[in-house]
């Protein structure tokens, strides 16, 4: 049940909220005591079964004397009078009563409102800032669509089974408190017999509770699953089409959904039984208290008035310890959510910064891999394997190699993407991971193969956030990219919005953006993994053309596999297998014969 009092210690930001609604559903609960308490006269004024004392008793709490002097001015009063006016005195107290109840209930959810609500803001904020911060390897291991649905069902179901029952929490224990504090002072006797049916209740609801929490997690599993096949069936569609496997996907689709709802079946019918289960425990002891009620009014040990009570506020008591049975049950439930919300808040941050991390000044010398290592887990292959290399400032490095090679893996190094396994990264002597890390990442301009863009106007893409640029220095580096000509070719030019991950865009303007995302952040360290890949021959030119006067200056890290982008680069490194087994310029490394070479023989670079 951690997972549940995870949830509850949000409610430390809400204490004037909690003070309140506790204190108005207190006030409410006391006055729907007090109009039940008002039966008894209802009772006596119709029927007069007590016969009052004949001389004023003195006030006490003792459950005898308070009935004594209750009777004795009921019956004053009625004598004075008359039955119907006393009548008349006693429902206007009633319906008084009962609507300082109804009203302080309302103030009570009045208060819960911001409570219930501001701990899911908080959580569905936490949860999002900490998927930001969680390193890109975790995403690798894990499906998007399961991430996105813990996201937005399991929050929705805490919200639901868990916080939407923080009233019951609150109001009914109070509920219970009370209730049970008046049958004990009515009749011990009668609520020692009710108690001895509760060992039997608890027993049974705590098997219902944990079949419900396990079936609970399987559920929000399969929910995940189904997430994960819609949200891979849409980033795939042309794939899907274009192989005619609509069928496939869809009959997959079903039976993931058929095995979800057989489990919320189970789920259901689980949660369900608990409400009719406690009803008939309550039905039970209802039967009993009469039977047994019923035998001390003949004997003359209860009055009939104060059992009539007895029984009615018996019966008020079954509702609330209902509601608690069912909030308990919809807590079991929304644990299960709740663990798998927080399995991803407690995600480990593997990139992590030091607290004593410094600020990175612009470079002024060099980049150095030391000797430096790296696998994607600690039981699998190195991916790179004791790389050195130094890049001095202002150098175009390429990287190039077969598929495989790391040269990806090590560009993602440079900005802690990921950690090296052994030895290390440094700019100007300093190791990468005593700086933080967005001041490392704020120097260093990224255009990948994989061209992400949001779906936002133009201008914002180019801007990606940054309020402090104009307009028309969006449309300058849209200029330096070669996009600024498409740009106002469409609908609303740069307002124009351009879909999910740029869908209304053809491959080479998506990249062009791209590009020009990078040409205005304007900074000292490039990385450029194929950043030309998806440009047809005159757009690459005109790009190259561009990227070529951007690299000037700068420090700049290229992949490529096409000869264009990289035969100018101030030094060539080729990768195999994670090593370093050539480093020169186009022209020695064509001279030495060896994979480089190779490479441009076989084609894998087209000129």
């Amino acid at each position: 049940m951690k997972p549940i009092w995870r949830v509850f210690r949000y409610l430390k930001f809400f204490p004037k909220e909690i003070c309140c609604n506790i204190f108005f559903n207190v006030l409410a609960i006391l006055f729907n005591l007090f109009s039940f308490v008002l039966i008894i006269p209802f009772v006596e004024l119709l029927f007069g079964l007590t016969n009052p004392p004949s001389v004023a008793p003195d006030f006490s709490f003792s459950q005898q004397d308070l009935t004594d002097w209750g009777m004795f001015h009921l019956y004053r009063m009625k004598e004075q009078m008359g039955a119907w006016p006393c009548l008349g005195v006693v429902s206007v107290g009633y319906v008084s009563a009962n609507l300082l109840s109804n009203l302080f209930r309302y103030l009570g959810l009045f208060f819960l409102s911001p409570i219930r609500n501001g701990i899911i803001t908080r959580m569905r904020n936490d949860f999002y800032h900490h998927i930001t911060i969680l390193p890109i390897s975790y995403f690798s291991a894990q499906r998007r669509g399961d991430i996105i649905s813990r996201l937005s069902n399991d929050l929705t179901d805490v919200e639901w089974s868990m916080v939407c029952t923080l009233q019951s929490l609150i109001k009914d224990p109070i509920n219970i408190i009370f209730f049970a504090a008046t049958l004990i002072f009515i009749s011990p006797k009668l609520f020692l017999y009710f108690l001895l049916i509760l060992p039997l209740a608890v027993f049974l609801i705590g098997i219902i509770g944990k079949s419900l929490k396990r079936n609970s997690v399987k559920g929000q599993t399969k929910l995940g699953q189904l997430f994960s096949v819609v949200e891979e069936s849409l980033a795939g569609v042309r794939v899907v089409k274009g192989f005619a496997k609509e069928k496939v996907r869809t009959d997959y689709f079903e039976k993931v959904n058929q095995d979800y709802a057989q489990t919320m079946i189970k789920v259901a019918r689980r949660k369900e039984l608990s409400s009719p289960l406690s009803e008939v425990l309550g039905t039970i002891g209802l039967v009993a208290i009469l039977i047994i009620g019923g035998s001390l009014v003949l004997d003359g040990e209860l009055q009939a008035s104060l059992f009539i009570f007895f029984v009615i506020i018996f019966a008020r008591l079954i509702p609330p310890v209902q509601a608690v049975v069912k909030a308990y049950n919809s807590l079991v439930k929304g644990s299960a959510s709740a663990g798998r919300i927080f399995e991803v808040m407690d995600a480990e941050e593997k990139i992590t910064e030091r607290e004593d991390a410094k600020e990175l000044k612009p470079l002024g010398q060099e980049i150095v891999f030391d000797n430096v290592s790296f696998a994607y887990g600690e039981e699998r292959e190195l991916v790179l394997d004791g790389i050195n290399l130094k890049i001095k400032k202002g150098q175009t490095i390429a990287l190039v190699g077969p598929s495989g090679a790391g040269k990806t893996t090590l560009a993602d190094l440079l900005p802690r993407f990921y950690d090296c396994t052994e030895e290390s990264i440094s700019i100007d002597g300093t190791d990468i991971k005593d700086l933080k890390i967005n001041s490392l990442r704020d120097q260093i301009g990224l255009v990948s193969q994989q061209c992400v863009l949001f779906n936002d106007t133009v201008a914002n893409n180019i801007a990606f956030g940054r309020k402090d640029v104009s307009l028309d220095a969006v449309k300058e580096a849209s200029v330096i990219a070669f996009a600024d000509e498409f740009i106002k070719a469409l609908p609303m030019g740069y307002d124009t919005m351009i879909g999910d991950r740029g869908v209304n865009l053809s491959g080479g303007q998506r990249q062009r953006l791209s590009i020009a995302r990078a040409v205005l952040k304007n900074p000292p360290i490039l990385l450029l993994d194929e950043a030309t890949s998806a440009l047809d021959t005159e757009s690459e030119h005109a790009v190259q053309q561009a990227l070529d006067q951007l690299l000037v200056g700068r420090t700049s890290i290229v992949i490529a596999h096409r000869l264009s982008t990289i035969q100018n680069a101030d030094k060539i490194v080729v990768l195999d297998h994670g090593k370093i087994v050539e480093e020169g310029t186009h022209h020695d490394l064509l001279e030495q014969q060896g994979l480089y070479a190779r490479l441009v023989e076989m084609q894998s670079f087209s000129a």
